[in-house]
C-alpha cells in the first residue's frame, strides 16, 4: 500500500516541487519532497523511548517549510509551526494568498502539520494511558488472550453492591445497563458505557497520562526521580509563593490606578490594571474555560478539600515581595496512599500498578452539563424546574431592558438549598462554587437555551401531537412516541443531552480553534467533530496507509487501538456509529443509498460507536494541571451598555467585585447582554509569566481558617498540582512525547532577532528562573529517565548532554505550570503552549470518543429529531453561513453565536459582523489568520484601540 501510495504520489509533488521557484521558498523542493516521497511513512513508535517528539528529518522539513522549518529542527519545539502556511499570511508562499492546491507548497505545510498532529495522537493513545483504578495490568498485559489495547470492559468499571442500581445492571453476573439506565444522562453519571455501569461517574478515580513512577517526584523515592531532582523538592519547595511574587506577578504602570486589582471607588473609568493581551481572545473566552472545567473535574466535595489546614510557603526572604506567611490553605482529599500494587511485566520487571496515591473526580468525567444539572443527589437538590413546566429550568424575568431579560435571570438560593454559608445570594446552579460573573452569565444564557428548545419542543408538539417526535423508550424500543406522549421529566432530559451536546460542539469547533489560531487546527478541531478531512482526502488516505504499514489488512483493523484514532479522522468522530450498514469500509460515513439497520435492542449498536482504547475513560491529573489557566483573566472587566454607545467604556468593575453573590447583583443590575457586550469585546490575559492577576494574589476566602482569610491562587497552582503527583516540567514533556530542554535558556524564542525588546524580556525572566530554581554540579552517571533518549540513542543523564560535572541549570525542578507559561515559542495563534496542547491532543479526542451520546448513541431515539437537528444545525432553522469567507472558508454561523443571537437577541446588530463569538467583537480579523489589533468598521473610536 505504501509503495503503490508512493508511486502515485511521486510525480505529482515533483511537479508541485517545479512550481516552487521563488526565492523565498526552497529552490530544492523537487529533491526534498521526491526524498520524502520515497522514504515513506514513518513507523509509529514501539518504544516510548523511540517517539516521533513532533520533530522531522531535513527533507521532509524543507518540503513542507523551506528554510525555515529546516532552520529552527534543531530547537526542542515541534516542526510542524514553521511549515509553509501554518501562521499567518507571511507563512505563505510568496505570491500566493490562500493554502491553494494539496500539493503546492501551501498544501503540503498544512497537510504535513496535519499528518504531525495524527502521528503524536496515535502514539499519545498507545503510551500515554494509565488508569488509576485497578485496570492497568490487563492493559499491559492483555487478558483471557485478549491484548490489553483491545480490551473493553473491566471489572474495576462494575457497580458494586452498594449501588442502588446494582441489581438492575445484572447484580454479581455480567453487568449490562438497559431500560431507563440507558435513556439519558444519569445524574452521576452511571451506565453512559453500557458494558462499564461505573466508568466516569461521580467518585471514580483521576488517572494518568504518565508513566506512574514518574509521579509525585518530591516524595515517592522512584530512583529515576532522585537522580533528576536529589533532595531539592517538597511540596513548599521551592517556595510557591516566592515563584508566584518573582515570576508571575503583573507589573503596573501606575499601581495606584490599580490597587492590586480593586480599581478606583466606584468602577471608575480611570481605573487602570496593566496585563499582557492576547490579540485574538477575549473575555468571554477566559470565563468559557471556568465554565467547563466546572463541569469536567473536581477535588473537592461541597467546595471545601480535606479537614487537614496547611501552611502555603512565603519563608524567609519572599516576604519582602508582598506574600503573607499566615496564608493557610485546605489539604487535598486522598483517595488511597496506600503502598501501591506491582504487576511483572514480560520482560521480568516488577512496574507499579497505580500511581503512589490517588485522587478521586468529585463530579462526573462526561461532557454532561453537570455544572448546570448536577452530578450527585445534594447537586440536584440546587437545580430549580419551573413549577409550571417541569420541562424547563425556573428563571425569573429581569429587569433591564431588552429581549433577552424577559427569557429571565437565574433564581437565588433561600432558606433550605443546599449550600455553603459563602453561597448565599448566588444564582442557582448545581455547581456553585467559585462563583464568578462570567459562570453565572454562562449559566444564564444556557438556562434559556434550554428553555428555547423546550418551547419549540412544545411549539411543534401543538402543532402535530400525533407526529413521531424520533424519540424512543428502551424498555420498548419499536414503540413510536409521538410528541403528545413526551412526559415533561423526558423532555427535561432530552433538553440536556441537547444542551450538553451544544456545549461540547462550541468547545470543540469554536473556542479551541480561537485559542489555537491557526489553518491545522482549524481542520483538526472540525475533523474531530464533523470530519473536515471531507476536501482533504489526500491526509485520510495518507493515514490510512499509515495504518496499513503499521497494522496490516484485516477486517479488525478499525478496532485496534491507536490506529482508530487516524481511521476517524475521516469521518469525524461526533456521531460515529450512530448508522450501522451491512457493508463499511472502516467507518459509516452518511449514505442514503443504504439501510441502516442499527437498532435501539442491539447493545452493540447502542454502545457501538465508543472506543476507550484498552483504558477506562477519566480525565487525568496531568489534564486538570494545564487548565489552569487564571492569567486569562483581567483585574477589571470595561463595562459597556448595549442600549447606548458600545464604543464607550461607561466603568472598569473590579473582577473582584464580582464574585459570589455580588455575580447575581451585577447580572441583574446590568443585565446579561451588557456582560456579554462588555467580555466580548475585552481581550483576555495572555498565558505566560508575569501576567497573574493582582485580585487572585490577594484573594479573600471566607471559609479559610486563617489569620490573613486570603490566598494567592497563583501560588495554590503549585501547591495543589504537587500534592497531585504532576511531574516537574522537563519530565513532563518528556511523558508527552515532546523532546526535553537542557537549560533554562531553552525557553527563549530562537526566532527572535537578537536586539529585540521582547528577546531581553524573555532574558531577564530566565534569569528570576534561574535565581529560584538554581543549578547543580551534575552527575553523568544519573540516568534521570526511561522515557526517552538522546539523539544517539544512550540515556539521558543528569548532565542533559554537558559534560560532566558542569554546572548546569536545576531545569528538572521547574513545576509544570511555571514551565508552560515560560514556553515563549509556540505555534502561530497560539494561546497556550506546546506542552499544554499535548495534553489536548490527547484528551480532547478522547472524551468523544468515550462518550456514546457523541457517539453511537446520537439519534432520534434519545435526542429527538428535533435534538439532531438542533445540534446538527446549530439551532432549530436549519444551517446558515456568514455572508463572507474567514481565512479562506465559506464560514457557518457559529453554534455560540446562534446561542447568543437566541438568548441575547438584543445584540444581534453586535454580532453581526462576528465569525467567531470568542474573537474579540470589534477587531477587525484581517487576512489570512490575523493577529493585529485594529478596529472593525464602526468600532473606530473604541478606546480599546488606542495606543
Amino acid at each position: 500500500m505504501t509503495r503503490c501510495l508512493t508511486w502515485l504520489l511521486a510525480p505529482l509533488l515533483l511537479l508541485a516541487g517545479c512550481i516552487s521557484t521563488t526565492p523565498q521558498a526552497s529552490l530544492d523542493d523537487t529533491g526534498n519532497c521526491t526524498a520524502m516521497v520515497v522514504g515513506g511513512f514513518r513507523k509509529v513508535a514501539d518504544e516510548r523511548s523511540e517517539r516521533f517528539n513532533g520533530k522531522v528529518g531535513e527533507q521532509v522539513a524543507r518540503c513542507r517549510g523551506g528554510d525555515r522549518a529546516a532552520a529552527f529542527r534543531t530547537t526542542p519545539y515541534v516542526d510542524w509551526s514553521n511549515y509553509w502556511a501554518t501562521g499567518d499570511a507571511t507563512s505563505l508562499l510568496p505570491g500566493t494568498s490562500g493554502v491553494g492546491s494539496h500539493l503546492g507548497a501551501n498544501g503540503r505545510g498544512v497537510d504535513g502539520a496535519l499528518l504531525d498532529l495524527e502521528y503524536q495522537r496515535m502514539e499519545l493513545i498507545k503510551f500515554n494511558l494509565f488508569d488509576n483504578a485497578g485496570s492497568f495490568a490487563d492493559y499491559a498485559l492483555g487478558r483471557d488472550g485478549v491484548p490489553g489495547t483491545a480490551l473493553k470492559t473491566w471489572p474495576s468499571m462494575r457497580l458494586d453492591a452498594g449501588s442502588p442500581f446494582h441489581a438492575a445492571v445484572g447484580g454479581d453476573g455480567p453487568q449490562l445497563c438497559q431500560g431507563e439506565l440507558i435513556r439519558w444522562r444519569q445524574l452521576d453519571g452511571i451506565c453512559n458505557d453500557l458494558r462499564n455501569p461505573w466508568m466516569g461517574a461521580t467518585g471514580t478515580l483521576f488517572a494518568r497520562n504518565v508513566q506512574f513512577e514518574a509521579t509525585y517526584p518530591d516524595s515517592s523515592g522512584d530512583p529515576l526521580a532522585r537522580n533528576r531532582h536529589g533532595d531539592r523538592l517538597s511540596l513548599l519547595q521551592p517556595d510557591p509563593q516566592l515563584i508566584s511574587r518573582k515570576l508571575f506577578t503583573r507589573a503596573q504602570s501606575d499601581p495606584a490606578e490599580c490597587r492590586d486589582g480593586q480599581g478606583l471607588p466606584g468602577a471608575a473609568v480611570d481605573a487602570n490594571c496593566d496585563y499582557q493581551k492576547a490579540p485574538f481572545f477575549n473575555v468571554l473566552a477566559a470565563f468559557w474555560i471556568q465554565f467547563m472545567t466546572h463541569d469536567w473535574f473536581s477535588h473537592m466535595e461541597e467546595g471545601h478539600n480535606g479537614p487537614q489546614w496547611m501552611a502555603v510557603g512565603c519563608a524567609g526572604d519572599a516576604a519582602k515581595l508582598g506574600c503573607r506567611p499566615g496564608d493557610r490553605i485546605d489539604a487535598s482529599f486522598v483517595a488511597d496512599s496506600s503502598v501501591p500494587p506491582r504487576y511483572t511485566a514480560a520482560d521480568g520487571t516488577k512496574p507499579l500498578a497505580r500511581a503512589f496515591r490517588t485522587h478521586a473526580n468529585k463530579v462526573t468525567a462526561w461532557w454532561d452539563a453537570s455544572q448546570i444539572y448536577g452530578y450527585d443527589a445534594t447537586s440536584r437538590l440546587r437545580v430549580k424546574r419551573d413549577p409550571a413546566d417541569a420541562a424547563r429550568l425556573l428563571m425569573h424575568p429581569g429587569t433591564r431592558p431588552g429581549a433577552g431579560e424577559a427569557l429571565g435571570q437565574l433564581p437565588v438560593f433561600g432558606p433550605g438549598d443546599p449550600i455553603n454559608p459563602q453561597w448565599a445570594g448566588q444564582g442557582t446552579a448545581a455547581q456553585a462554587d467559585n462563583w464568578s460573573i462570567g459562570v453565572g452569565f454562562y449559566h444564564t444564557i444556557f438556562s434559556r437555551e434550554h428553555n428555547a428548545f423546550v418551547a419549540e419542543f412544545r411549539r411543534r408538539a401543538a402543532a402535530a401531537p400525533d407526529e413521531d417526535s424520533g424519540l424512543r423508550d428502551p424498555a420498548q424500543p419499536t414503540a413510536v412516541v409521538r410528541y403528545r406522549d413526551v412526559s415533561p421529566d423526558v423532555l427535561f432530559e432530552v433538553a440536556r443531552l441537547v444542551v450538553a451536546a451544544e456545549i461540547a460542539k462550541i468547545h470543540t469547533i469554536e473556542w479551541t480553534p480561537q485559542l489555537l489560531y491557526d489553518e491545522p487546527l482549524n481542520l483538526a478541531m472540525n475533523a474531530n467533530w464533523g470530519g473536515l478531512f471531507d476536501g482533504h482526502r489526500w491526509v485520510e488516505n495518507a493515514l490510512e496507509a499509515v495504518v496499513v504499514q503499521n497494522f496490516g489488512k484485516s477486517a479488525d483493523a478499525k478496532k485496534a487501538g491507536q490506529w482508530y484514532s487516524a481511521l476517524a479522522s475521516g469521518p469525524g468522530i461526533f456521531g460515529l456509529g450512530a448508522r450501522v450498514y451491512t457493508s463499511d469500509r472502516f467507518f459509516a460515513r452518511h449514505d442514503a443509498t443504504k439501510d441502516d439497520i442499527w437498532d435501539l435492542a442491539n447493545p452493540d449498536h447502542v454502545n457501538g460507536g465508543v472506543n476507550h482504547f484498552g483504558s477506562p475513560f477519566n480525565f487525568p491529573e496531568e489534564f486538570v494541571s494545564v487548565y489552569r489557566l487564571h492569567s486569562l483573566v483581567p483585574d477589571l472587566i470595561e463595562l459597556r451598555h448595549w442600549d447606548a454607545d458600545p464604543n464607550r467604556i461607561a466603568a472598569k468593575v473590579p473582577v473582584i467585585e464580582t464574585f459570589r453573590a455580588k455575580a447575581t447583583g451585577a447580572l441583574a443590575n446590568e443585565g446579561a447582554a451588557d456582560w456579554a457586550l462588555s467580555m466580548g469585546r475585552q481581550r483576555l490575559g495572555l498565558l505566560t509569566l508575569g501576567n497573574s492577576p493582582a485580585f487572585l494574589q490577594n484573594l479573600p476566602l471566607p471559609r479559610l481558617q486563617s489569620s490573613t482569610g486570603k490566598i494567592d491562587v497563583a501560588a495554590l497552582d503549585l501547591i495543589r498540582d504537587r500534592e497531585h503527583g504532576v511531574p516537574r516540567f522537563n519530565e513532563f514533556r518528556r511523558q508527552y512525547g515532546l523532546r526535553q530542554l537542557t537549560s533554562f535558556d531553552d525557553f527563549i524564542d530562537a526566532r527572535l532577532p537578537a536586539d529585540s525588546p521582547e528577546r531581553a524580556r524573555q532574558v531577564q525572566v530566565i534569569a528570576d528562573l534561574r535565581s529560584i530554581y538554581g543549578q547543580h554540579k551534575c552527575d553523568a552517571s544519573k540516568v534521570i529517565t526511561a522515557a526517552q533518549k538522546n539523539l544517539d540513542g544512550s540515556p539521558i543523564n543528569d548532565c542533559l548532554g554537558k559534560p560532566d560535572g558542569s554546572l548546569v541549570d536545576n531545569i528538572e525542578d521547574v513545576d509544570t505550570v511555571v514551565g508552560w507559561l515560560a514556553e515563549f515559542t509556540r505555534p502561530h495563534g497560539y494561546a497556550i503552549s506546546e506542552t499544554q496542547f499535548q495534553v489536548f491532543i490527547l484528551n480532547a479526542s478522547r472524551r468523544l470518543f468515550s462518550d456514546r451520546f457523541f457517539t453511537s448513541s446520537f439519534r432520534p431515539e434519545f435526542y429527538g429529531k428535533l435534538g439532531v437537528e438542533w445540534v446538527s444545525h446549530n439551532g432549530p432553522t436549519g444551517k446558515q453561513f456568514e455572508p463572507r469567507e474567514s481565512n479562506g472558508h465559506r464560514v457557518e454561523v457559529s453554534p455560540f453565536k446562534r446561542v447568543l443571537l437566541r438568548t441575547v437577541p438584543e445584540l444581534s446588530a453586535e454580532l453581526a459582523g462576528v465569525v467567531n463569538a470568542f474573537d474579540p467583537w470589534a477587531r477587525d480579523r484581517g487576512e489570512y489568520y490575523g493577529l493585529g489589533w485594529t478596529p472593525r468598521k464602526g468600532a473606530e473610536s473604541d478606546p480599546a484601540f488606542r495606543p
